[in-house]
């Protein structure tokens, strides 16, 4: 399915290298001022161009079809399309055959019987993120006086990023190499009210976790303490109420008691593969020839898509806030 949320509901469309992608969104609240200038600096943080991001470069501006009249949403449903213009196909046309480690390639070709849309990844491409964007920001709109902070915090050997020349001259000798890295990105969110989400399915690690999971590349995701909350006895993980609000001393849960918000900072990190399109030349089965053969890929990738991501991750956790903000109101 192509679609999240019970109320405030997205639906994602398109292929990379089709003549467009873009959302549907259901549920907004009509009378929520609204215009394309509300999209654009969230869609300028997920643009290629920076050092270690793709060379193919889209003007990425918002056409929006319905749902919005004279400023304001109108209640209806809600189509953004994005159109690709900047698209070079030729390198794609053998992925079928030999698919490319790490990619849809083989699994989309084998679910659907060789009719998938090879060409840029397809369905599959990361450009299809844009729609979750666009969801974002009007996500946003809905969650107003909550606050949103995302950021990248490490980036494939650099745990800290603060030195931007360091981090530069890495990108500079990722790129030269032909290989690629992963990153963790965290997200924090302030000002939530108690009581949002609910038990087991429907938790808001739940539903966060199957937002997370439905962007390409990331591989993992962790709250609060995470994984290293292990490591420390009960008695120091437990956070303590220090007041009648609800404020713990600590936040080594995220934010989340029983699934539900329990009015501290939601707190989540995320895990980002490496970018699956390398230059280094991979052994690989060719399902065509029916043997092991080099494969070389050429065309226009990122070397560190996670820089891109952070938008995506932000704007994914406000679709999740703002279905669970309406259920609740």
């Amino acid at each position: 399915m192509n679609s999240f949320g019970n109320i405030f509901r997205v639906s994602i469309y398109g292929e990379s290298h089709g003549e467009g992608v873009g959302v549907l969104i259901d549920g907004i609240p009509a009378g929520i001022s609204l215009s394309v200038e509300d999209f654009l600096k969230d869609l300028s943080k997920r643009k290629a161009g920076a050092k270690g991001t793709t060379k193919r470069i889209e003007s990425d501006y918002p056409e929006i079809l319905s749902g919005l009249f004279d400023g304001y949403t109108t209640g209806a449903p809600m189509n953004i399309l994005f159109r690709n213009n900047n698209k070079d196909s030729k390198v794609y046309k053998d992925f079928k055959a030999h698919p490319r480690p790490g990619h849809a390639d083989f699994t989309a070709t084998s679910k659907y019987r060789g009719y998938n849309d090879i060409r840029g990844g397809g369905h599959f491409s990361g450009r299809i993120t844009l729609g979750l964007v666009a969801g974002g920001v009007v996500a946003k709109k809905i969650l107003e006086g909550i606050k949103f902070e995302t950021s990248l915090k490490t980036l494939g050997k650099m745990d800290e990023l603060d030195d931007k020349q360091l981090l530069e001259d890495y990108l500079e000798e990722m790129t030269l190499s032909g290989d690629s890295i992963g990153g963790t990105i965290g997200c924090k969110v302030y000002n939530l009210p108690v009581g949002l989400g609910e038990p087991f399915f429907d938790s808001v690690e739940s539903l966060m976790a199957h937002m997370m999971f439905s962007i390409p590349g990331i591989k993992g995701i962790e709250f609060g303490a995470g994984f290293e909350g292990v490591k420390m006895l009960g008695s120091s993980f437990n956070d303590r109420f220090i007041n009648e609000k609800g404020e713990t001393d600590s936040n080594n849960n995220g934010g989340v008691n029983g699934g539900i918000t329990n009015g501290n900072v939601l707190d989540f990190t995320v895990a980002v593969k490496p970018t699956s399109s390398i230059f280094v030349v991979q052994d690989t089965f060719n399902f065509s020839e029916k043997k092991i053969e080099s494969l070389k890929i050429h065309g226009r990738h990122d070397v560190a898509f996670a820089l891109r991501v952070p938008v995506v991750v932000e704007a994914g956790a406000a679709i999740v806030l703002a279905d669970l903000f309406l259920q609740n109101r």
